[in-house]
């Protein structure tokens, strides 16, 4: 029987948060990441455009197990919207299709953003990743093939107008929950003023519960590691900039364990929950020791039962 190959890198686990470049692909900063760090796994909590810059949280390790956590966060997106054109794309890489010599003042805006908030439906951008019959709509699109995306539903909580710049742009503000598409709303919102519209520019600046304060610029990260001397001393420094894997797990119940306890929880056991004000019943739930991420798990009957045990 042939043996496993060692995996390659070491086992680092954390998230960092990169406030990711202008026209750097998702796929390609986590790569990047991985690489600086020599992790052995990696992955990302909700792709961004490459057109798109700010906040994308980078999982490495045992935290790429916490990434469905992150990726029903809320998040919140701050966009320019420019007037006159739509595009295919509905974003500046697109060719024109449709313009207007119409512009909408402020008043014509604020009095639309009641439509656009609460839950909505919301047909996708043709170049989006959406599979239609086992193919990306992009891919489609690319071909010349007439691509048509059924509407979905979509939470919008907050749309603001952060600006008017000018007749041509205003930059507003979404609070949005999960497979919101800005340029989509950049399009529904140009066609119901009669102008047409397109994102000229978009930014992440949070993902629940990652937010601005989080985030590093790729740029300081590269320069730490040109630093260190060796490469011990690189990925200690580089590893300051990481949070631990249980930071993923903001907004569920937490059940602090002593070491005695921990150890049932390593061997798959339930435990009891003590605490005064420990909840009796949770359908997800995570388990610390020490402070780290122990085992993620669900609360019955005043137990702790693990469903996913790390290795902390």
């Amino acid at each position: 029987m042939a043996r496993r190959g060692k995996k390659k890198g070491r086992p680092v686990s954390g998230w960092i948060v990169l406030d990711k470049p202008y026209k750097m692909g998702s796929t390609d900063a986590v790569s990047k990441i991985k690489w600086l760090f020599g992790a052995q796994k990696a992955g990302h909590a909700g792709t961004l455009d490459p057109l798109a810059s700010g906040l994308l949280p980078i999982a490495l390790g045992d935290a790429t197990k916490t990434v469905p956590y992150v990726m029903d966060g809320v998040k919140v997106y701050r966009f320019t919207i420019t007037w006159g054109e739509e595009r295919t794309t509905d974003d500046l890489e697109g060719s024109v299709t449709k313009t207007s010599d119409k512009r909408p003042t402020r008043e014509e805006i604020e009095a639309l953003l009641s439509t656009y908030t609460g839950v909505i439906m919301q047909v996708p951008p043709t170049f989006s990743a959406i599979k239609i019959d086992g193919e990306r709509a992009y891919d489609l699109a690319r071909e010349g093939a007439e691509v048509e995306i059924a509407p979905r539903e979509v939470e919008i909580l907050r749309l603001d107008i952060v600006d008017v710049p000018d007749v041509d742009r205003v930059v507003m503000e979404v609070e949005c929950g999960k497979g919101t598409y800005v340029r989509s709303l950049a399009r529904d919102m140009g066609r119901d003023l009669g102008c047409y519209g397109y994102i000229s520019d978009l930014r992440r600046t949070e993902v629940y519960p990652f937010t601005e304060d989080h985030m590093v610029a790729l740029d300081t990260l590269v320069e730490a590691a040109n630093e260190a001397a060796d490469e011990e001393e690189r990925f200690a420094i580089l590893d300051q900039y990481l949070l631990g894997t249980e930071a993923a797990m903001e907004g569920i119940p937490e059940v602090p364990l002593h070491e005695d306890a921990a150890q049932r929880v390593r061997m798959g056991n339930p435990v009891i929950v003590r605490g005064r004000n420990a909840p009796i019943e949770a359908p997800e739930a995570w388990a610390s020791v020490r402070g780290r991420l122990l085992a993620i798990g669900v609360i019955e009957q005043g137990m702790f039962k693990p469903r996913r045990v790390f290795s902390a």
